[in-house]
């Protein structure tokens, strides 16, 4: 089996976590700041993780419409797939973020440690949401 990348994109961070090859467990990485050589690092982090497929977070509204944001990671999306060798897909992340700042305070995390975890915490919870419908299917 191949790893998976979960991206939770944001106006100045990206999110980051990474499957185990066995597509069981998802692991934070460092949150990659949003500029003009964000593709080029994912494109490296691909390679180096042996990545077989990208999954970016699709923010909507709790209703499911687009928002302001939707429209920021859809071009994301858009110029991800262009820049990366591997299929890259879109996934609805509703809550992710509430969902990761939830367990990093029960975790004991300070509201100012958060501040820096939260976007890839929030892409393991994507991830971990990708592995078991995979699992499922």
């Amino acid at each position: 089996m191949a790893r998976i990348l979960a991206l939770d994109p944001g106006t100045r961070r990206c999110g980051v976590a990474v499957s185990d090859s066995g597509e069981t467990m998802a692991f934070p990485r460092p949150a990659l700041v949003v500029d003009a050589q964000i593709r080029d690092a994912l494109k490296d982090l691909c390679r180096e993780e042996e990545v077989e497929l990208v999954v970016v977070g699709r923010p909507v509204s709790l209703a499911g419409s687009a928002t302001s944001s939707t429209e920021m990671a859809d071009d994301f999306f858009r110029g991800l797939e262009e820049a990366v060798d591997v299929p890259v897909i879109q996934v609805d992340e509703r809550l992710t973020t509430s969902s990761a700042a939830r367990h990093l305070r029960e975790a004991g995390v300070s509201a100012k440690e958060q501040r820096s975890r939260v976007d890839s915490a929030a892409a393991v919870v994507l991830l971990e949401f990708v592995l078991e419908s995979r699992r499922a299917e």
